[in-house]
């Protein structure tokens, strides 16, 4: 089905920007909301109808932004692994709440949500995760408040709106401000801590494969209601490799030293409460939440995605990574 009119939030950022990309291409019109007036010029000259807004502001004219649209992808949150919790309540659940009524008393058909595998993150290795493999209790505030917002969204309705969540892996490719960045940091270092000898398996995902499945469940939502489906690009990698073929890229040479588990855990229950007790708005150099992704291996069962969206990754996101580590490097390393 082509031809709708699509509103995606969070259209700014580098998963915005591709899934704006993507509805595109599939003949759809896209309306895109964010906060970059820089970044909603380039998606103009894309083809969207950017409206430059701040959903978290309470006088945002949600009601006159999703006016005609007949499909919803929302994608903006406050994505961060530090800060005050009231700060992620009303940016992913407060504001995911007005979107989906607002949207409903719009005619809205299609609500697809993206969620965060870091609802998942813990510490101990998890091999193949299902969609409901959820730990009791997620490790920091932006995974407690995606988790609850994620459930917002798949609660069954009384209404007809098809609504469904897609937990995207690790985004990296053209646009990523967040992966690439922060391991770029740790590569430029002297030395370069690997908690348990970077042993643990990790997904990637290339933003563009991403998209592609993010835009395939609005088309399918009517099929996916209730549903939330992992999405990777299906190759784990060791830490240790990936650190040592991004270190390659960038064209530096940090020694890896194996940090024991046990003092990881220490060190970041250590710094955390610190930063807590003192009040900090800083993120500790390590966090429980960090650990986690970096010192267990996670990876996902792609059945579900296979057979729901007919996904397939089109890409290696780790050849995605390292070829924006290149151009990184060849930019003067400047993330």
């Amino acid at each position: 089905m082509s031809g709708r009119r699509i509103l995606v939030t969070g259209a700014t950022g580098g998963l915005g920007h591709a899934l704006v990309r993507e509805a595109l291409v599939r003949g759809h019109s896209v309306v895109a909301t964010g906060r970059s007036r820089d970044a909603g010029e380039a998606l103009a000259g894309m083809g969207a109808e950017f409206a430059p807004l701040d959903l978290s502001d309470q006088s945002a004219p949600l009601a006159s932004l999703i006016e005609g649209c007949d499909g919803v992808i929302h994608a903006a949150a406050l994505s961060a692994s530090w800060g005050r919790r009231r700060d992620f309540v009303a940016a992913n659940v407060t504001m995911t709440r007005k979107l989906l009524d607002v949207a409903a008393a719009s005619g809205v058909q299609r609500f697809v949500f993206v969620s965060s595998p870091s609802i998942f993150a813990c510490h101990r290795d998890r091999l193949s995760i299902g969609e409901s493999d959820i730990p009791e209790r997620p490790l920091n505030f932006y995974a407690q408040t995606k988790l609850a917002a994620e459930r917002l969204v798949l609660a069954p309705r009384g209404d007809a709106m098809a609504c469904c969540a897609i937990r995207p892996r690790a985004l990296v490719g053209a646009g990523d401000r967040v992966v690439l960045p922060r391991l770029a940091e740790l590569a430029q270092r002297a030395r370069m801590p690997l908690p348990g000898g970077g042993v643990a398996l990790v997904e990637l995902t290339d933003l563009r494969d991403a998209a592609w499945a993010i835009c395939e469940a609005e088309e399918r939502a009517p099929a996916l209601c209730g549903h939330a489906i992992n999405i990777s690009g299906g190759r784990p990698v060791a830490v240790r490799d990936l650190a040592m073929r991004l270190a390659e890229s960038l064209g530096t040479r940090p020694k890896l030293v194996a940090v024991p588990i046990g003092l990881a855990r220490l060190l970041a229950a250590t710094l955390e409460g610190i930063a807590r007790a003192t009040g900090s708005r800083k993120e500790p150099v390590l966090t429980r939440y960090t650990l986690a992704t970096l010192g267990w291996s996670q990876t996902f069962n792609h059945e579900p995605a296979q057979r729901l969206l007919g996904y397939q990754p089109r890409y290696d996101a780790v050849d995605s990574l390292l070829d924006e580590a290149s151009k990184l490097a060849r930019a003067g390393g400047s993330a």
